[in-house]
């Protein structure tokens, strides 16, 4: 079968190269690469396999099924559970002594805590709660993938019939049960009432595919996904196509620049009223495809029903805000006004759910706050404690997007009960899965621009704050150097680009970012920029600087005093002035934190236009500390002469520095061997008599910016290695 609208990645010379395990971790790589297939975490693949036991020396059948919290697209053999498969089997004769069946059995979760008893060989991965669907089904290899286009028959009111009627007996139909051993049962069921059948569309869930060969299964997942797709692609063009998709348009998007302006002065406002409690970083999307739904006239009915898949309602929350304003008729004002309104009435109506829906033993309830806010012309807005997942809540409201394209195209879209979906949401797997999440770092849920990222003092300043859970923006006057800096801290972190295909955009942990803190609108498009992708900002870092050597005779030419004051100075009072009103916007508590000089205190030959200045950058910060509380806390960090890593040392002026105090360069001697000298020559100045280095001011920016001194403010560092005044003069 040729396919259009999936990708057919499987490889036969690649294959004939791996174990069973491997090529079973190769098929979850394979099916994962494609987001038509399944998103981001979601899905899970087993097969069954003959293995020793190491114990009785005999064969026994072996499942090896995806572990739980696992992603098709980067899975190893590692990501896999291994399990006895007549011991899962067995299991449904202890489930069937149980007096609680029914559509929802307590037991069914319970069962859940027997599965490690039939591990193969101890491992320590969470076992997934698909486990009993891959054990109970007869295939020696089963799928199981969230694809779109499946889960759109899957979420129609008709979908028993629609199955029927698309796949002709073909591929059977499970009606809806939360994902478990009782579903495992279920499916069973049909099969074994079913024996021609080898795919299963599960209601309000997605797809589970089986054959006896791994090629053959993996085909069959293809070939599913292919006919569901292509029969809701014909039926979308004869309602219309995109003019027609969701009955229409309502609205029209902005122009994107302007939509890009209106956003950024909507969003740290924005982050602010929904981090009352705790803060969040955002996901910004607009494409064409999501904006035919959000500027729709079926927009906010298909929005209030809901997700109906539970991976996707798990991260992009029961239902979204949306905002019903009109872009062409209405400015930023009443928008903000209607988003105030709509987040206090979307907190109640959450509320309402939590204790309509709670059980007598259910979790305390979450943040009421919703991680997707839909505005037409403008976009979506996806919230998460970190980047990571605020795209991933993006990814998974576009899936439910078209879900509900597909199903609108071939009948009805119909979202979860809401006892159904509270009792995923709330039960005991997900919060397994939420205590197994690691324990938030010290800056997480922050956002930090460090303007000097570039180099020396700020690229380590970027990294330490990355390394402490900050999501980092690095400005330089040197865009590609800040670039630079920002692919250290994303490879740093071990992330990278989002699923391919999921149509959603935007940047990780970090990004880099031009700006000359000189200019004022440099600035703010830079604070705009900050805005767009992550929500706001919490705190800024300076480290950019200059320090003007003079000329030949010693003597400092007028620009050169002007560029030193304006690089020193005026930058940080810029960037202060132009944030300030942006935390302002935002109402959340911010650090503001200044380069000085340890040199400032005193008075010395040849470093005048430098020391001035940062003595004025030194006063700067008690101006600043009085101007921005209580909101803002503002102080420096007092630095001595750090020579490795910076930019204002070239070999050409440290081979000119160490001419003048006299000390001895081998000819061709290599930079890395004068940089030493030079540094070692300052630290002998002082009372530790070691170099500081670039990390050694980061842990003062780091300690500065972090929660550790809350109650310092108008304060200067001095990190210099002990530095007494007479040895300045």
């Amino acid at each position: 079968m040729s396919f259009q609208y999936v990708n057919d990645l499987w490889d036969d010379a690649a294959a004939a190269t791996l174990s069973p395990v491997e090529l079973l971790a190769r098929r979850a790589n394979w099916l994962g690469a494609d987001a038509r297939v399944t998103h981001t975490g979601g899905g899970s693949v087993s097969s069954k396999l003959e293995e020793k036991d190491p114990l009785t020396g005999q064969s026994v059948q072996v499942l090896w099924v995806s572990a739980a919290e696992g992603d098709l697209r980067t899975a190893t053999r590692e990501d896999f559970s291994p399990f006895c498969q007549q011991k899962l089997l067995d299991l449904q004769n202890c489930r069937a002594g149980r007096k609680d069946q029914g559509a929802k059995p307590p037991g069914g979760e319970e069962m859940a805590a027997l599965y490690p008893y039939c591990a193969f060989n101890p491992n320590a991965r969470p076992c997934s709660m698909d486990t009993p669907l891959h054990s109970f089904l007869p295939g020696q290899h089963v799928d199981h993938t969230h694809p779109n286009a499946v889960i759109a028959i899957a979420a129609s009111r008709r979908g028993e019939e629609l199955t029927a009627k698309i796949f002709g007996g073909e591929t059977a139909w499970a009606p809806w049960k939360r994902p478990g051993f009782e579903l495992g049962l279920a499916v069973q069921e049909i099969a074994r009432k079913n024996p021609r059948i080898k795919g299963i569309i599960l209601g309000g869930h997605g797809l589970i595919a089986w054959d006896d060969g791994a090629k053959a299964c993996y085909l069959r997942t293809l070939e599913i996904i292919e006919k569901a797709a292509a029969h809701i692609e014909q039926q979308y063009e004869a309602r219309g196509g995109h003019a027609g998709a969701f009955g229409g348009a309502r609205y029209q998007s902005i122009e994107l620049h302007k939509r890009n302006w209106g956003l950024a002065q909507v969003l740290p406002w924005l982050r602010g009223q929904i981090s009352r409690r705790q803060r969040f970083i955002a996901t910004v999307q607009h494409d064409d495809r999501l904006m035919r739904f959000v500027n729709s006239k079926k927009a906010h009915d298909l929005a209030e029903l809901g997700a109906a898949c539970p991976d996707h309602f798990l991260r992009a929350k029961i239902k979204p805000l949306y905002v019903n304003w009109n872009p062409q008729g209405e400015d930023l004002a009443e928008l903000k006004l209607k988003l105030g309104v709509g987040l206090e009435q979307y907190r109640k109506d959450y509320a309402h759910y939590y204790h309509d829906c709670k059980h007598l033993r259910s979790p305390a309830m979450r943040d009421a706050n919703p991680s997707v806010i839909l505005i037409p012309g403008l976009g979506m807005i996806a919230w998460g404690r970190d980047k990571s997942e605020s795209r991933l809540a993006a990814e998974f409201y576009n899936a439910a997007v078209e879900v509900m394209r597909g199903a609108e195209a071939i009948d009805e879209y119909a979202g979860l009960p809401q006892q159904e979906a509270f009792d995923i949401e709330y039960g005991p797997l997900e919060e397994a899965r939420l205590r197994q999440l690691p324990a938030e770092k010290e800056l997480a849920r922050q956002v930090v621009i460090v303007a000097g990222a570039g180099s020396g003092i700020g690229r380590e300043t970027a990294l330490r704050l990355a390394k402490e859970g900050a999501q980092v923006v690095c400005a330089d006057l040197n865009g590609g150097a800040a670039d630079a800096t920002a692919k250290a801290i994303t490879d740093q972190c071990g992330l990278g680009a989002g699923a391919a295909g999921s149509g959603v955009s935007g940047c990780g942990p970090a990004i880099g970012l031009g700006c000359d803190i000189t200019r004022r609108g440099s600035i703010r498009a830079m604070l705009d920029q900050t805005a767009l992708a992550y929500g706001g900002f919490d705190s800024i870092c300076v480290t950019a600087g200059m320090a003007a050597p003079g000329d030949a005779s010693g003597r400092i030419p007028d620009d050169q005093w002007a560029a030193t004051f304006a690089a020193n100075v005026t930058g940080s009072y810029l960037v202060a002035d132009e944030a300030g009103r942006t935390w302002k916007e935002q109402g959340l508590p911010g650090n503001l934190v200044l380069t000085t000089s340890a040199g400032a205190v005193a008075s010395r030959k040849g470093s005048l236009a430098g020391d001035i200045s940062k003595a004025a950058a030194s006063h700067l910060v008690r101006e600043l500390a009085v101007e921005l509380a209580p909101l803002t806390r503002v102080n420096g960090v007092a630095l001595a002469t750090v020579v490795q890593g910076s930019a204002l040392y070239p070999r050409e002026r440290i081979l000119s520095l160490l001419a003048e105090h006299n000390i001895l360069v081998a000819e061709g001697e290599a930079t890395e061997s004068l940089v030493k000298k030079l540094a070692q020559f300052h630290a002998d100045r002082t009372l530790t008599q070691s170099p500081t280095a670039p990390a050694d001011l980061a842990e003062a920016f780091f300690l500065l910016v972090s929660s550790r001194l809350s109650k310092t403010t108008g304060q200067i560092l001095a990190v210099d290695g002990g530095l007494p005044e007479a040895f300045l003069r």
